[in-house]
């Protein structure tokens, strides 16, 4: 069996967006370059004719990956998010005990995270020592770059601004 991808709604509807986006504009665009590209000629020595076959193959990667994606999704009801406990679908504030610098997280499944963002993944080490922490705690991680402390400061729905 598949391993569920948990999705945020906003996670799910960004994929939704992009498979449509691939389906219904990027595949149209890629056979009227391929369809172009063969009217110049010699395939065998046409660059314009294997990059556009090279792009339809990453476009239908794409497509079939999202696809997969979506079939085993797992909808976190955001307003349905206890806030008693950091989970899934919580945008939290903690503090690095070290730097003593605050820093906010949404706590997304694997399929979502961007750490650049501000969305880690239950199943980092991060991610999964803050899973069921409640204010006030403080959690210890050993990462590559050696152990880390915070102290969870906040915790609220992520669609609550």
């Amino acid at each position: 069996m598949d391993k569920k991808n948990i999705l945020t709604y906003e996670g799910l509807k960004k994929l939704e967006d992009e498979l449509d986006e691939l389906k219904v504009v990027k595949r149209k665009e890629v056979s009227q370059k391929i369809k172009e590209a063969r009217e110049q000629g010699d395939l065998s020595e046409n660059a314009e004719y294997d990059a556009a076959k090279d792009e339809q193959r990453d476009i239908e990667a794409r497509i079939e990956e999202i696809e997969k994606i979506l079939k085993n999704a797992e909808v976190v009801v955001e307003e349905e998010v206890d806030t008693d406990t950091i989970s899934i679908g919580c945008k939290i504030k903690i503090l690095d005990c070290e730097f003593d610098e605050e820093l906010e997280y949404k706590i997304v499944g694997s399929t979502e995270a961007n750490s650049l963002k501000g969305k880690i993944s239950n199943e980092s080490p991060v991610g999964r020592a803050l899973i069921g922490k409640k204010v006030g705690d403080i959690i210890t991680v050993e990462t590559e770059m050696g152990e880390l402390s915070y102290k969870v400061l906040e915790i609220q729905r992520s669609n609550a601004e």
